[in-house]
């Protein structure tokens, strides 16, 4: 038994004249435009690009310095830091802006203090410095703890667990606005007898 196929598609494609349906040619000129004005954005984004050379603006820990140390026989530690942290903007035609600032410094796992600047901007190509005082309690350490601080005076070398985060924001010209989460974690060494930082490489990783 022979079938007959529907035609619906010849319908929609071929005019009552055998010509092209009109409807066709306008949705072949609308995909037509799509397609180009997706390749002028993207050359537009690449030459933007090329031309502003955006760059992640960074925190970093720069300088730092031991300020005291003491540890008793009692198990207790005291101790004070200079830390400088340094806010980054290496872009030449944007300014930017940090916010949501907060670092942690801990010893061994005890927390020493908890570190928060307000919102700021720093202006394109230039930098600014936070300067913090972390002045400790007493912290009393474990056994083991005690042990550690003990070695640290010996072999002249004490580190301490340095984390943050911040957010960034820049305008990329006529690309919007761009927007990052820096993540700071490094470790901070110093020698006990002088306080004097031994300097490592302490910037932070954006997402």
């Amino acid at each position: 038994m022979a079938t007959t196929m529907p035609k619906f598609k010849r319908k929609l494609v071929m005019g009552a004249n055998g010509r092209t349906n009109p409807l066709v040619w306008l949705v072949a000129i609308i995909c037509t435009i799509i397609a180009v004005a997706v390749v002028v954005v993207g050359i537009v984004v690449f030459i933007g690009y090329i031309v502003i050379h955006p760059r992640v603006p960074v925190i970093s820990v720069t300088n730092a310095h031991l300020d005291l140390l003491r540890n008793d026989y009692a198990g207790l530690l005291q101790t004070q830091l200079t830390i400088v942290v340094t806010a980054k903007n290496g872009n030449a035609k944007a300014h930017a802006s940090f916010s949501a600032i907060t670092f942690n410094i801990s010893y061994q796992g005890q927390d020493i203090a908890v570190l928060v600047a307000d919102p700021f901007e720093v202006p394109k190509n230039s930098s600014k410095d936070l300067s913090y005082v972390v002045q400790s309690s007493s912290i009393p350490l474990t056994p083991d703890q005690m042990e550690e601080v003990n070695d640290a005076w010996k072999r002249n070398e004490i580190e301490f667990d340095f984390k943050g985060a911040a957010r960034t924001q820049w305008r990329v010209g006529p690309l919007g606005s761009v927007k990052f989460l820096c993540h700071l974690d490094c470790d901070l060494k110093f020698r006990p007898v002088n306080g004097t930082y031994i300097p490592s490489r302490c910037t932070s990783k954006s997402h």
